[in-house]
């Protein structure tokens, strides 16, 4: 008898741990007023999944929680200390961030130098002074323009990895700027050419964006463009 109850036992243990958990029961979404709240909930999980990707979600879930329901006493934090907390954590992801960004500098820099040194090798490039490199894919026959003149170009950038950052090929337009308003490496560049010429220049990081890059281009980046100048306005740039 003690033998039948035992086995019993066992087999019952045995089959409980081999049952899976049921899974929790998913709230209704019948209503609009259900609907609105999955809704917002959604939406605030996916701006804060990126706005906050270290998220804590009990702690997220609870102040959620706290806050609608409007009792004071159950609040842990006072505003102070959440605008504490949060210019902190403010603090500690510019650090991160500024951390991150010198050192992709560095890598585009250290990049950008092993680049140049090697196409300065290649047959046809030629090494300015300042350290722009350029080559000379169509001569020109025209007028060479001046720093203080306005030019009309096509053009494309792009970086060292083949992306095109920028084109006014792609456009469909050339572009007209004063040349004394553009980065060093386009201002020297441009002026070795000829009115219908076009060249590919090398720009070192320090004669186009430096460490600061834009929206489109990284700290201490080398571009490439490949350059017609079109047309020269002569004294319009001053």
């Amino acid at each position: 008898m003690k033998k039948t109850l035992l086995a019993l036992a066992v087999t019952g243990l045995v089959a409980g741990c081999s049952t899976p958990p049921e899974a929790p029961e998913q709230p209704k979404l019948d209503s609009t007023d259900q609907k609105v709240s999955y809704g917002m909930g959604l939406v605030l999980g996916e701006r804060m999944g990126n706005d906050l990707p270290n998220l804590q979600m009990d702690q997220f879930l609870q102040g959620i929680q706290h806050g609608h329901a409007g009792d004071e006493e159950a609040k842990r934090m006072s505003r102070e200390e959440i605008q504490q907390a949060l210019m902190t954590y403010q603090q500690q992801l510019q650090e991160e961030q500024g951390k991150q960004m010198e050192e992709l500098a560095q890598k585009n820099l250290d990049a950008g130098e092993a680049f140049l040194a090697e196409n300065a090798e290649r047959e046809g490039v030629e090494t300015t002074e300042s350290g722009l490199q350029y080559e000379v894919l169509e001569q020109g026959d025209g007028e060479k323009p001046a720093a203080t003149d306005t030019v009309q170009v096509h053009y494309t950038g792009e970086l060292l990895s083949g992306e095109v950052f920028d084109s006014s090929r792609e456009r469909g337009e050339p572009v007209t700027f004063a040349l004394n308003q553009v980065i060093p490496g386009w201002t020297e560049g441009l002026q070795l050419m000829s009115e219908g010429a076009r060249y590919k220049l090398y720009i070192p990081s320090d004669l186009a964006y430096g460490p600061g890059g834009n929206r489109a281009i990284g700290p201490n980046e080398t571009l490439v463009f490949d350059v017609e100048l079109l047309e020269i306005n002569p004294g319009s740039g001053d």
